[in-house]
């Protein structure tokens, strides 16, 4: 999980609520080059949390999907 410039972790929603803002912001315009490429510093930092997030995720999914047990399966008889 990505940490914050705080140190405290961000949440996918957290960090794609605060990406948003900062692509709002960027495309506004009216910001300095000192502010503009601070923004977009922060974007590339969100992107990275929410791409490890979506990554974990898909894992997960794959792992899950791939492993015993799916729905269609039938259980195995005890051997006792």
């Amino acid at each position: 999980m990505a940490a914050d410039t705080d140190g405290t972790a961000l949440g996918y929603e957290q960090a794609r609520d605060e990406l948003i803002e900062v692509v709002r912001r960027l495309e506004a315009g009216g910001t300095t080059l000192e502010e503009s490429l601070a923004l977009w510093e922060r974007g590339e930092e969100l992107a990275g949390v929410c791409r490890h997030w979506l990554e974990g995720a898909r894992a997960r999914l794959d792992a899950a999907l791939a492993g015993p047990g799916t729905a269609d399966a039938e259980p195995e008889p005890d051997e006792d």
